[in-house]
């Protein structure tokens, strides 16, 4: 028809996404544009990392470290970095820190664990800041 105006093209709405690396959340950028349906991976570095020795170690760890612990009580995912990277250097264990956040949300997806922030259960794909671990009970 002539005197009829085209449609505007719709955009797809730009929702967040959950890295299948970390699992942590990530927004849209406008260089992600053309392939945001495909988009998986917040990163290069998340899409080419491999789960490695420290994982298990970590995971080892985290759950010693709460049985010792007790019901009832947290501990700090650096605690376990400084068991598996050792307590003598900060560098040793600090780089450790990201990959122990990344074993207690895969922890939590398998129900062993809970993530804490101010004593409040707290969603690990949300969570950002200080957090502490505590075994779920029951």
């Amino acid at each position: 028809m002539p005197g009829r105006k085209p449609k505007p093209e719709r955009q797809t709405p730009h929702r967040d996404k959950l890295c299948k690396t970390r699992g942590r959340a990530f927004a849209w950028r406008p260089q992600w544009a053309r392939d945001w349906d495909v988009i998986k991976y917040c990163s290069d570095a998340c899409r080419g990392a491999q789960p490695g020795e420290a994982d298990g170690a970590l995971e080892a760890a985290i759950l010693e470290l709460l049985a010792e612990r007790g019901p009832g009580k947290t501990i700090c995912p650096s605690e376990a970095a400084k068991v598996v990277g050792g307590k003598e250097s900060r560098r040793d264990w600090e780089g450790l820190m990201e990959p122990a956040r990344v074993v207690a949300r895969r922890l939590v997806a398998e129900g062993k664990i809970l993530i804490t922030q101010h004593g409040a259960v707290v969603d690990p794909k949300a969570a950002k800041g200080p957090i502490r671990l505590r075994l779920r009970q029951g």
